[in-house]
């Protein structure tokens, strides 16, 4: 068998060597630049509609234009399917793979409610009905298993599969035909660019709905992200320009717009490295002191690294404080604030006799606790004992 796998993208990457990966410019049509790649917008083509199908367009070009190999594949310029030990499959393995297995696709993620309720969190639950109510016109056949599946805690993420092309037709006429009918019922208005990606969001659960309803045999994998999106790089170096000048109400302002138009910046997909989660913490807590103290942070340290091992820093004492006074296991509190202090000082920002930079606030320490404190009560109790050694 002959297999090749498409990664999607819309930016210019470092596409792998192997020969294997084809990269594919989705949204081609209306893109101001242009990579070099090939693009969604030839032949029988939905790339005008990329801004609400995402990575779809790139599938359905795929589907409709592309008859060169037994298997075909899906990833994204940053995900990739590896194995367990965290290395990208080649040709044969895939084969092989193949050879037992019917589709190979991501593990199943473990939401912490209903796939129901953490849709209707980000998203309009509405449309998500209305997809179960087409499912019940066009593939009655399904819709036992939609209905079940949507009222569990779990799902496949990305569009990322690989399997033999005529499984990924088959799954294709499926998946669009309940896509393009929905498109006709819901209101397109979004307000943002995100939301607007909507019939990719719920593409991923139905990926979930086919396997299973259809008892395919899936090899899931683990997905490598490799390296950061350029939004989330944008966003901390801007972070950084506002730190060194000290404009905690500029910095405020801007990461709340960011919020607003991406609010998948949070993301672990996105933020890989916890970085913008950091700089989220550190412009509410410099405003935060800024209105109960008239002061903050920023009056001592100024540059973006600084910052980021400061909190950094803060965060591990205040986690570990929570589980010392969940577990009774107060030591490891002990040692978290012994390693931060010897931390700060080789640091040069000066610390005191308790473990805290002589500047750290209580609101800030606060603040830090309630990020790992499962109650009021556990996050009371850590500051307590922090404060009180």
């Amino acid at each position: 068998m002959s297999v090749k796998i498409f990664a999607m993208t819309h930016k210019q990457f470092e596409v792998p060597a192997d020969p294997m990966y084809i990269p594919l410019h989705v949204g081609h049509i209306h893109a101001r630049e242009k990579f070099g790649y090939t693009g969604d917008d030839t032949g029988d083509n939905i790339s005008d509609l990329n801004c609400y199908y995402a990575e779809l367009s790139g599938v359905y070009w795929v589907w409709k234009n592309f008859n060169e190999a037994d298997c075909v594949g899906i990833c994204h310029y940053r995900r990739f399917l590896t194995s367990e030990e965290g290395y990208a499959f080649t040709e044969a393995e895939y084969e092989r793979i193949l050879s037992k297995y019917d589709i190979v696709t991501t593990k199943q993620l473990e939401l912490p409610g209903s796939y129901r309720d953490g849709f209707a969190a980000h998203h309009k639950v509405d449309t998500l009905d209305e997809t179960g109510r087409i499912i019940a016109e066009l593939y009655p056949a399904y819709y036992d298993t939609f209905v079940s599946l949507v009222h569990q805690n779990k799902t496949y993420f990305g569009n990322i599969m690989v399997a033999k092309k005529a499984l990924f037709d088959a799954y294709c006429e499926w998946m669009f035909a309940i896509l393009f009918e929905l498109q006709k019922r819901i209101d397109l208005t979004f307000e943002d660019e995100y939301h607007r990606r909507v019939f990719g969001f719920i593409s991923e659960f139905l990926l979930y709905v086919w396997v299973t309803a259809n008892r395919y045999k899936a090899y899931e994998c683990r997905v490598a992200i490799i390296g950061e999106k350029k939004e989330t790089s944008e966003v901390t170096a801007r972070m950084a320009e506002f730190f060194e000048k000290g404009d905690a109400a500029g910095a405020k302002t801007y990461f709340e717009a960011v919020l607003k138009q991406r609010p998948d910046i949070l993301m672990e997909a996105s933020d890989i490295n916890g970085e913008c989660k950091l700089c989220l913490q550190a412009v509410s807590t410099a405003n935060l002191e800024l209105s109960a103290y008239g002061h903050c942070f920023l009056d001592h340290i100024h540059t973006y690294a600084e910052i980021i091992q400061y909190f950094r820093g803060l965060n591990s004492i205040a986690s570990k404080a929570v589980r010392a006074v969940m577990t009774a296991q107060e030591a490891q509190c002990q040692t978290a604030k012994t390693a931060y202090v010897q931390t700060i000082e080789e640091k040069s920002c000066g610390a005191s006799a308790d473990g805290m930079t002589t500047w750290t606030t209580e609101l800030a320490l606060r603040a830090a606790i309630r990020l790992y404190a499962p109650n009021q009560d556990s996050a009371d109790r850590a500051f307590a004992y922090i404060s009180d050694r």
